[in-house]
């Protein structure tokens, strides 16, 4: 329900009804005058507002219907606040190299590395682009409006290579054009209150929240396994949560038996109806509903051995024969990581307080109705393990549908510096990242094939992430029936 102003704030517009009032047309002498509708009942499955309005002249009444939709990231194919790599990946100085290149960064060969990546190698990008940054272009096609934060004049973008070197090839036909910087969030942290049962009000139906290490395969029939043995509840009450609750039927049964989210072979459920699902990290101790102390008796679920999390999370990860430089780093035990694959059918946003991990090829059952969002607050993988002789282990080729975001780090094929070339990656969706992120060195790695999915100009994955500041676009405008008659009275 949209609450409305009251008093001296109260917006005539909106007097529905044959006793309601009408606001005036500025300008018109009292003589036109209009009233609106909104209607909020989307907003949570598809980011959309609808409005009605009605205008009023003389003897006659007309009527439009407009969708608004919140501009953000996955008005982009491709969006990007730093053209850089990720600190964290190419251990360049965060004070030197976290700033825009229009704002002072350090240049390529300078002294001073800051890992900036550039557009190249034949790359295709099918789909609206903007970075807050500066961008590097060399040989690489843009078919859709490009646009950035750079608020100089002349040639907004380099004709330049990762390395500063001059190069050409590159195809832009509508151009580079200025757009103001799009703010990243700095924490997907909100998307977990959609997992409380007490704010019946702004949450009226929520989501599930699994802790620790949580793998999720979509079935085509609708129907998803989640596998999630840390999970004590999957809904709790308060911030920080107080107490828990547990819904079976929506969530899975928690615990260890054949078919809960504790057993071998994980929980399937219904894929959530247009609502969310959130992992987080192990909270420690036991003052939260889902803590875990950190050592001693009980601090690990039932089903683990004493060792379990020096080789792995417990969960399949690594996989056998798998090169790993940093266990507690990639697949950390008690980390809030999401291992996901599979063909949904449905609309979902699933998220993150650690990594995604993309295992295997994200499809959809139905290309027009099924919509995928996936939010990371640290890095989403493509995921390429590969052996100590830097063979890769896994069939080459990648396909993922859904709208992509990591909030502080970056989309990155895993090893993309190792076992060989690993075929093609397709994105069909939108992707957004603070840093720029690898997907092929040399002979290593995939080549990109993205492509925008067109969808996302009218509707929005479920409760998906938006830019700290932003603004309402019309996607829809159409005429309809009148609503009212001259004298405010509805017609059916």
């Amino acid at each position: 329900m949209v609450t409305l102003p009251t008093g001296t704030l109260t917006n005539p517009a909106f007097g529905v009804g044959s006793a309601g009032t009408w606001a005036t047309v500025a300008g018109s002498g009292g003589t036109a005058s209009f009233r609106y509708e909104v209607d909020n009942s989307a907003y949570s499955s598809s980011g959309t507002l609808r409005i009605r309005a009605t205008g009023r002249v003389g003897s006659q009444t007309r009527s439009i219907v407009a969708n608004l939709k919140q501009q953000g990231f996955i008005d982009f194919l491709y969006f990007t606040d730093y053209e850089i790599q990720d600190p964290d990946q190419s251990g360049a100085s965060v004070t030197q190299c976290v700033k825009y290149g229009w704002a002072g960064r350090p240049l390529p060969g300078s002294g001073t590395s800051c890992s900036d990546i550039a557009f190249g190698n034949g790359d295709v990008i099918n789909g609206p682009v903007h970075s807050n940054d500066r961008i590097r272009i060399c040989d690489a096609t843009f078919s859709g409006m490009v646009t950035t934060a750079n608020p100089g004049t002349g040639l907004l973008y380099l004709k330049q290579d990762s390395n500063g070197n001059s190069c050409t090839g590159q195809s832009i036909p509508l151009g580079v054009t200025y757009s103001p910087v799009v703010g990243m969030p700095s924490t997907n942290s909100q998307m977990k209150k959609e997992t409380r049962t007490d704010l019946t009000t702004d949450v009226p139906l929520p989501g599930c929240l699994y802790t620790g290490p949580t793998s999720i395969v979509f079935n085509s029939a609708g129907t998803m396994t989640v596998r999630s043995p840390w999970s004590k509840f999957t809904n709790v009450i308060g911030d920080p949560a107080t107490s828990g609750v547990n819904i079976p039927a929506k969530c899975g049964t928690v615990g260890t038996a054949a078919g809960s989210l504790g057993s071998a072979g994980g929980a399937t459920i219904p894929v959530l109806v247009n609502n969310l699902v959130y992992v987080q990290n192990v909270p420690s101790g036991t003052s939260d509903p889902n803590g875990w102390p950190t050592s001693g008796s009980g601090s690990y679920p039932s089903t683990y051995a004493s060792n379990t999390c020096a080789s792995g999370n417990g969960i399949g990860y690594p996989m056998a024969n798998e090169s790993v430089a940093s266990i507690p780093t990639s697949y950390g035990c008690r980390n809030g990581d999401i291992f996901v694959k599979g063909t949904l059918q449905g609309a979902m946003t699933i998220a993150s307080e650690n990594f995604v991990y993309v295992t295997g090829d994200i499809t959809y059952s139905n290309a027009s109705t099924d919509i995928l969002g996936i939010v990371g607050q640290n890095a989403v993988w493509v995921w390429n393990p590969v052996n100590g002789s830097n063979v890769d282990l896994l069939p080459n080729d990648r396909q993922i549908n859904a709208a992509i975001l990591s909030v502080s780090h970056t989309f990155q094929v895993q090893n993309y510096d190792r076992g060989g070339s690993q075929g093609t990656l397709t994105v069909n969706g939108a992707i957004a990242q603070k840093f720029r992120g690898i997907v092929r060195s040399g002979s290593n790695g995939y080549i990109k094939a993205y492509s925008y999915d067109q969808r996302f100009k009218y509707v929005a994955p479920p409760k998906f992430l938006s830019p700290v500041a932003t603004t309402y676009g019309v996607s829809v405008l159409v005429e309809v029936k009148s609503a009212f008659t001259t004298g405010g009275v509805a017609i059916p």
